[in-house]
């Protein structure tokens, strides 16, 4: 002893890290039996030696649902030889969980026979030790993990055997040097911002990211958790720092893959919600580019073959260029992006040599990682183009085919401006999952917007073009088309000039929609304009028409006809179920007729019968289908309330007329057409 001093008597401290964990030592044959069994383990886990060799580690410690995992990582040890290391929950004796450290490594003896040998220890013991126990030269050199001692200028002072295989340098090599200067491949300024800090502080920095390249690996990038604790000597003053460096390169890439498969999933599941809310092709396609952005791409353009938007299947040979009509472009916060795409409606000519048109003609997606300026001219559909995504930076490049039952759509295209991260395999795998629920969904919207197209022609065709002019009477008309999301209705109105310059007026609305209820309205209209002709009384001409609708497989309409006559001033009218007209005379407050309702036509076997009301000069006869009134939020009475409030000058011009009426009453999304006559009586010539 120093001085001649005499050593101190009394309880003799423990002296080395393992003792004051308690390191249990748990040995395993090839078939993970227990073998060796130290009294640590006996304290640690409850199991006396005699109840524990002999029998399987994991039947006897670990909760059958984590069996399969431990078999694995027990099955990778032995096979590869490599080391596994981590906290993993123990079943005690006594029933209870604890979460244990453990190192588990393999061993072989001289008969080449291999042995897994591992070392717990109290998770919780480990961690407040970490905290508590300053890194004594011995622990250092017998950590499985890379452990070092820096003084307070941050130059090493020791390193462990296994800091050294990981750096690739050896110890000698890194006494007296900075890990700068030791590992000049490492970014260190994050690093080194954290020793400061606990140099000054005290407080420990647990699992500090560090990115780089040593010596062992210059090939690859590798990552560390590095933990430091400041060391201190018995009167607190700070001697420097202990670090300990745990490679979790390939846990990192697992947890970067499993998160970036999380990420899909989460994109794909708010795909599914947002993308084919309606049958409206444009909103669709701005669905697709609203959730590619930011999630996949700063800018998202979704272009469609333009043969496909006219109905047509797209067919495009090997030398053909491609006319594409974008549909929508979204940008996040990226107002020159948005320049270099073309507007939304436009069609584009793509060259052969373009991009995109490679995409769509071969079906196959597109990647450029890295945009050149070469790149650029192949990705715009022109010199000028390529010029302005060259100004907003694009870097990036992905086109994706919107492939639907065999047929190429288009293409979801895709660019990076401000995420400085290039396309890679995952964001390729979520483009072609975007694209591919996209394009169902789109491929509904064209042909049913095709098909309402058809439909809505028809009806239009069906339809007077313009209310015909007759004595005494002013006309105005309007007929509005249900929601993009609906099909068409049967709705109609007619004005028909009758013998001694009376005027028929009509308005009908066939129960259903679509191109058959186009077409019933269609016949119902050509008969009624028959009937019309033969001078029937309003009410002897709905039976007939009644009789006529029982006939065309088994339709149901409603229907208001009227018939003024400009000498007598007088209107008389039957209803056929249909909501009651309104009408609005100078000086009185607007009103709805009250006329015996009657009965659908179509349902056949009861009498309908003819109201006759004054209509003199001024007076305006105001006839519509309950597409316009009608909603699922209020009350009819509310509507109609309404819709007479809105009749409150009657000195209005006709066509402001139906214009107001259309505007304030009729919503875009109603799921009804409309049909609106509109007549006011004057003076004969």
């Amino acid at each position: 002893m120093p001085g001649g001093q005499e050593p101190v008597r009394g309880p003799v401290r423990p002296g080395g890290l393992l003792d004051v964990l308690s390191v249990a030592s748990v040995v395993l044959d090839a078939k993970g039996r227990i073998v060796l069994w130290s009294p640590q383990a006996e304290e640690l886990f409850g199991y006396s030696a005699r109840e524990a060799l002999g029998q399987y580690a994991a039947r006897l410690m670990v909760d059958e649902r984590h069996i399969e995992l431990v078999g694995k990582l027990f099955a990778d040890v032995m096979s590869t030889g490599r080391s596994w290391a981590g906290g993993f929950p123990i079943r005690h004796k006594d029933g209870t969980t604890h979460v244990v450290e453990f190192r588990n490594m393999r061993l072989m003896d001289d008969n080449g026979d291999v042995f897994a040998l591992g070392l717990a220890a109290d998770q919780s013991t480990v961690r407040r030790l970490e905290q508590e126990v300053a890194l004594s030269e011995r622990i250092v050199k017998q950590s499985p993990i890379g452990l070092a001692v820096l003084d307070a200028d941050l130059r090493y002072v020791s390193v462990n055997p296994a800091l050294e295989q990981m750096n690739g340098v050896p110890a000698k090599d890194h006494v007296g040097r900075t890990i700068r200067e030791v590992l000049p491949c490492v970014n260190y300024d994050a690093l080194e911002s954290a020793y400061l800090r606990v140099l000054r502080t005290g407080e420990p920095v647990i699992d500090e990211p560090a990115v780089g390249r040593t010596p062992a690996d210059p090939d690859e990038e590798h990552i560390w958790a590095v933990s430091i604790y400041r060391l201190e000597d018995a009167l607190d003053n700070v001697l420097g720092v202990a670090t300990s460096v745990v490679d979790i390169t390939e846990p990192y890439r697992a947890g970067i893959e499993a998160e970036n498969a999380r990420r899909r999933l989460a994109v794909i599941a708010d795909a599914s919600t947002r993308i084919g809310t309606t049958l409206d092709l444009e909103r669709t396609a701005r669905e697709l580019a609203d959730v590619a952005v930011p999630e996949l791409a700063d800018v998202a353009a979704v272009d469609l073959l333009d043969t496909v938007v006219e109905g047509r299947r797209s067919t495009l040979g090997p030398g053909e260029p491609a006319m594409l009509r974008t549909l929508a472009v979204r940008a996040e916060r990226e107002p020159d992006a948005v320049q270099a795409v073309d507007e939304p409606g436009t069609v584009a000519r793509y060259a052969p040599d373009r991009l995109v048109t490679r995409c769509v003609r071969t079906a196959e997606a597109v990647v450029v990682p890295h945009v050149t300026d070469e790149d650029l001219t192949r990705i715009a559909p022109s010199h000028e183009a390529a010029a302005e995504l060259g100004r907003a930076g694009v870097h990036s490049y992905l086109a994706v085919p919107l492939i639907a039952r065999g047929e190429v759509l288009g293409a979801l295209d895709l660019r990076r401006t401000r995420n400085p991260a290039p396309f890679d395999d995952d964001d390729l795998l979520l483009a072609r999952e975007l694209a591919a629920r996209a394009a169902v969904q789109i491929d509904n919207a064209r042909w049913y917007q095709n098909a309402r197209t058809t439909a809505l022609t028809l009806q239009r065709s069906l339809l007077p073009a313009h209310p015909r002019v007759t004595p005494g009477l002013e006309v105005a008309s309007r007929y509005q088309p249900a929601g993009a999301t609906v099909e068409v209705g049967g709705d109609w109105f007619d004005v028909i000039p009758l013998d001694d310059g009376r005027t028929a007026l009509v308005v009908g609305d066939v129960m259903g929609s679509g191109i058959n209820a186009a077409a019933t309205m269609g016949r119902l209209r050509t008969a009624t304009t028959t009937l019309t002709s033969l001078g029937l009384d309003p009410a002897v001409l709905l039976e007939h028409l009644d009789k006529t609708t029982s006939g065309l497989d088994h339709s149901i309409a409603t229907c208001v006809y009227a018939v003024y006559d400009p000498h007598l001033r007088r209107c008389r009218i039957a209803n056929a179920g249909h909501l009651p007209p309104a009408r609005v005379r100078p000086g009185r407050p607007p009103e709805l007729l009250d006329l015996p309702t009657g009965v659908p036509l179509g349902v056949g076997g009861v009498p309908f019968s003819t109201t006759t009301v004054d209509f003199e000069p001024g007076d305006e006869l105001v006839l519509y289908t309950d597409g316009l009134v009608e909603t699922r939020t209020h009350s009819l009475d509310e509507r109609l309330d309404e819709l007479l409030a809105l009749l409150d000058d009657p000195a209005r011009p006709l066509e402001e007329a139906c214009d107001l009426l259309l505007r304030e009453l009729h919503h875009p999304d109603n799921h009804d057409d409309v049909a609106l006559l509109i007549a006011r009586a004057g003076e004969l010539p």
